[in-house]
């Protein structure tokens, strides 16, 4: 079989998982909606502020909350990956020829999907209320979006197949998810922070996606910082998959 029949297949039993308990899906989407509801409404007085040039405040809040959605979808794959290794569902794949990337990118495929379906019902919840996305700039929002999702989804399943215990994944991965979440500027923009805040934020990748997604919501798809969050998160994403891959071939040989 090729390797895009084998990736089709294990990506369509990652899918019909998720169908069966979608209750994972809509407590994905609850989040986001909590905090369009009850945290969104304090920032209204900002409005006009430093960081908020591009429009009004959901112009600035919803991308880095998208943001925030595609950083945690992935999260869940280490834990997943931990499961299937203590119900020999890894032990099984090992005898197959099943390709180790395909047996990866199913998964991270899945969370993929499951990210961007949830995403758009934010973006069209968010209208009403004053988002102003710009369309196009909204489907390249949502490719890099699709990017991050893969990179925490390589990444977490990576840690998952290598340290095959629940504690060590989360003690890494919660050690891991707050700093860099609260030093991308998602909830806030970085323009309201000191100069030694602005100053660490540029080592964490994330603020880079942060600050692509919220000119291409406004349209400045030409924006410089467009570039740059592609080139940084592509090249993140390119570097993960290859990591996890060899991961996944050294623990199933």
């Amino acid at each position: 079989m090729t390797l895009l029949g084998q990736l089709r297949l294990l990506w369509w039993r990652k899918m019909l998982e998720t169908l069966r308990a979608p209750v994972w899906v809509v407590m994905g989407l609850t989040t986001p909606l909590l905090y369009l509801a009850l945290f969104a409404p304090l920032l209204r007085r900002l409005g006009g502020g430093p960081g908020f040039a591009h429009g009004g405040v959901l112009d600035t809040f919803i991308p880095g909350i998208l943001v925030l959605m595609a950083f945690g979808s992935g999260m869940g794959a280490g834990w997943i990956v931990i499961d299937e290794v203590r119900t020999g569902v890894i032990e099984r794949l090992r005898v197959t020829p099943v390709s180790r990337f395909a047996l990866l990118l199913g998964s991270v495929l899945r969370d993929v999907v499951t990210f961007v379906v949830p995403a758009l019902v934010v973006v069209v919840v968010s209208i009403p209320f004053g988002y102003h996305p710009h369309t196009a700039g909204t489907v390249l929002l949502l490719v890099l979006l699709c990017l991050v999702v893969a990179v925490t989804s390589a990444w977490s399943a990576a840690l998952g197949i290598t340290l095959r215990d629940i504690g060590s994944l989360a003690a890494v991965v919660t050690g891991l998810q707050l700093p860099l979440t609260l030093l991308s500027g998602i909830l806030l923009p970085l323009s309201l922070a000191p100069g030694w805040l602005r100053g660490l934020a540029h080592v964490d990748p994330l603020y880079y996606a942060v600050q692509a997604s919220r000119h291409l919501s406004a349209g400045d798809v030409a924006d410089v910082a467009v570039a740059t969050g592609f080139l940084v998160i592509a090249a993140l994403a390119a570097l993960t998959l290859v990591w996890a891959t060899r991961c996944y071939r050294a623990a199933t040989a």
